[in-house]
């Protein structure tokens, strides 16, 4: 090829000649490549339209564009089914799902966008109103590739933002209305592409209430299919990830790819194959609850969707995830910082508590060693609306003066107090919903959603506050910083326990997460020093876009040990395992009535990077409450390495009897390894853990239970270490690394 002019910025390198302008965006693991033509040509028989941005590669680095090397073919009309599309649309040949579709004045929906202009920009713009990455100018770098609709005056700018350290670009699509007319936008993929032809498996997290993530791998096959959600929300249903790995593809070898959309509402990822072999991988807005009115002057952002590659299996992909929403995503000024151990009331307690019953349970955590007692619900309200079931008081976010008749801050003020000053205190809030037995429903009934003269559907008993409406935005704002005022308030947990129905519009839903966003925007931003988690009947909102305000979620509210390690190692799929929240809780189990051995339940809750426990700690045994505090300070020292270590599933719980993580310090030094014996196996030779991500030439100090042995970092992931487990169900250990 013969380079008339070349530009570079970083990760980014734009070439033009004279039948073309190619785009090669590239990391050390992975490169990028589309181009344009700028002349129409055929290559191999294939015409080549001018304009279109034309796909070349996603994977592996190359050194030089891909070339076409396509049988040639005398029907036109197939022509675009085998062009590999960075934009595609509908109504021009291309048959398959578009990322991008447009109803226009005239009644059509046809659109031709083509190729207009590009820049590169060192660092990265923010997206209107939505949580996106970001990063220095030394850190990511932007392409923004400007396309027309000539026809209609519509113009799309994609960007690409390419984070080199991470492996991982930042896809998502402006449109703006530069025509005399209003246009309805009907679907607008964050990420539209097309992979290799070859055979594919997707890798998706779906479940429900208490057994969220759980990881299903199944085989691609033509035509389409996928996921969505259509609740408003993220959902545990399904969540927005997805994975695209060849069939050998394994937990540590093989090509990987990851597709993350950085939104919290209704979503849609669709999978196409067509007939002629290349497979289109859409995720975004899920269509169904977009129909988007643009009018002249307007513009529209979709939120945006990350993209990473590994050739290190599904745990390289992971890693590459992981590494990017540390860095790049969570802002929060808690993200590298180890969590305090947390004890919460609500399974000691639910609704049934007073201010001094609660304050025994404080004064108790605080013995054991805990450093921060959270009050989950049941706190507010007064009179008849007084929060005390399920049923009435959402709304009213003002402390109940018969539950605290000395005020919530003379409350606060004495757990504070607790061991000369090292208790903090947290508290449950849940803005987002409204009981219709509460004050505010009966001032405002007009700001829950409603569908027209619809009935309004409870579940939970709740209703649904609109917040695509600003005076509930700023009602919620108002209110929640009264309230953080008026005490030493160090955390919050932000539930959100029904979906969304009677939507008065498909836009709605997108309309109340703009609204989400900004109101979070505004307090997390109003109160940095809070440590904010989010929750939704546990795992149901567990995604990167509340990620990006909210350091931690609450990982699911099913707190049995053996169930939640296919929910917790399901989750580090796509999440750092600093982001989950896990709690010791008592047994039998609230939600399995199962019984596990405290050990075992605490070392399960070990795997995130928020370590606490759900319970009562008057109502254990003296012998748990003896164990207790030795169980903390294990927490206090693997916590570290959870919060900032890469992390490494080495035997997974859907796999294996003995499922093991493994976390690794930034600097190589240290690593723990958490391994676990789900249930006895009489006579069988237990295989050795093989562990990952050490220096294979060097040595390291085990520590099983006291005892130091030294190994090479050779033998430990090649032959393994020999865990020795006793007979028993449910048992765990503990194992620390040091290089020497």
């Amino acid at each position: 090829m013969v380079t008339e002019s070349k530009k570079k910025a970083s990760a980014i390198e734009v070439t033009t000649t004279s039948t073309e302008i190619a785009f090669h965006l590239s990391t050390p693991t992975l490169s990028y490549h589309f181009h344009v033509p700028t002349v129409t040509h055929s290559t191999g028989g294939l015409l080549l339209p001018t304009g279109d941005l034309v796909h070349d590669h996603f994977g592996s680095p190359t050194t030089e564009p891909i070339p076409y090397n396509e049988a040639p073919t005398s029907r036109n009309e197939i022509e675009y089914l085998r062009t590999q599309r960075e934009f595609a649309d509908l109504g021009r040949g291309d048959y398959r799902l578009p990322a991008v579709h447009v109803r226009y004045p005239a009644g059509h929906t046809v659109s031709h966008f083509t190729y207009k202009s590009h820049e590169v920009i060192p660092g990265k713009p923010k997206l209107d109103g939505l949580p996106a990455t970001w990063g220095k100018e030394d850190e990511v770098t932007t392409l923004q590739v400007r396309m027309e609709d000539k026809r209609s005056g519509l113009e799309a700018v994609l960007s690409y933002a390419v984070f080199k350290a991470c492996g991982a670009i930042a896809r998502s699509v402006k449109l703006e209305n530069k025509g005399e007319g209003e246009v309805e936008i009907l679907r607008l993929a964050s990420w539209g592409g097309d992979l290799d032809v070859g055979e594919w498996e997707m890798v998706q997290l779906c479940g429900d209430w208490a057994r969220e993530n759980k990881e299903i791998r199944r085989k691609v096959y033509p035509g389409t299919q996928g996921f969505q959600t259509t609740c408003g929300y993220s959902s545990a249903y399904v969540n927005p990830f997805v994975a695209m790995v060849h069939p050998d593809t394994s937990e540590t070898s093989g090509p990987a790819y990851g597709f993350n959309l950085i939104y919290s509402g209704s979503h849609a990822c669709e999978i196409e194959v067509s007939p002629q072999g290349p497979t289109r991988v859409l995720l975004g807005i899920n269509p169904l609850q977009l129909a988007w009115t643009l009018k002249p002057g307007e513009s529209f952002t979709t939120p945006e969707c990350v993209g990473v590659y590994s050739n290190q299996g599904l745990g390289g992909m992971s890693r590459n995830l992981h590494r990017l929403y540390r860095n790049h995503l969570s802002r929060s000024k808690f993200t590298h910082s180890p969590r305090p151990t947390l004890l919460n009331n609500w399974e000691g307690t639910y609704f049934d508590f007073t201010a001094k019953s609660l304050l025994s349970i404080a004064d108790k955590a605080a013995d054991l060693g805990a450093k921060l007692f959270v009050l989950d619900d049941g706190w507010f309200g007064k009179g008849e609306t007084a929060r005390t079931n399920d049923h009435k008081g959402l709304g009213d976010w003002c402390p109940n003066p018969e539950r605290f008749p000395d005020g919530l801050g003379a409350f606060v003020d004495k757990v504070t107090g607790l061991k000369g000053g090292n208790m903090k205190f947290g508290i449950w809030v849940e803005p987002e919903m409204v009981n219709a037995k509460s004050e505010l429903y009966e001032a405002h009934p007009d700001w829950a959603l409603h569908a027209a003269d619809h009935d309004r559907t409870e579940q939970r008993n709740q209703l649904v506050l609109d917040l695509g409406i600003p005076d509930v935005q700023d009602y919620i704002i108002d209110v929640l910083t009264r309230l953080l005022e008026s005490a030493q308030i160090s955390y919050v947990k932000w539930d959100k326990n029904r979906m969304m129905h009677e939507m008065p519009s498909p836009s709605a839903v997108h309309r109340y997460m703009l609204g989400l966003y900004r109101v979070v925007e505004t307090l997390t931003t109003r109160f940095p020093d809070v440590l904010w988690e989010g929750c939704s009947s546990g795992g149901g909102r567990f995604d990167a876009g509340m990620l990006y305000y909210f350091p931690q979620s609450w990982t699911s509210d099913n707190t049995d040990a053996y169930d939640r390690l296919s929910i917790q190692f399901g989750t580090t799929l796509a999440y750092p395992a600093s982001s989950m929240g896990c709690h010791v809780s008592a047994v039998p189990n609230h939600q399995t009535h199962r019984i596990t051995p405290l050990e075992f339940r605490a070392h399960v809750a070990l795997m995130g990077g928020s370590f606490g426990f759900e319970l009562d700690p008057n109502a254990l045994s003296a012998e748990e409450q003896k164990v207790i505090p030795e169980r903390i300070k294990l927490g206090e020292r693997v916590n570290p390495l959870v919060i900032s270590g890469e992390m490494y599933r080495l035997n997974l719980p859907n796999e294996s009897n003995w499922p093991a993580a493994m976390y690794v310090s930034q600097d190589g030094k240290e690593a723990v390894v958490l391994a676990y014996q789900v249930r006895t196996v009489i006579k069988a030779r237990i295989p050795t853990v093989k562990l990952q991500g050490l220096d294979s030439g060097d040595e390291y100090e085990v520590e099983i239970k006291g005892e130091r042995q030294v190994y090479s970092g050779a033998t430990l992931m090649g032959a393994g270490l020999r865990v020795l487990w006793e007979q028993g169900d449910f048992q765990s250990q503990v194992i620390f690394l040091t290089k020497k």
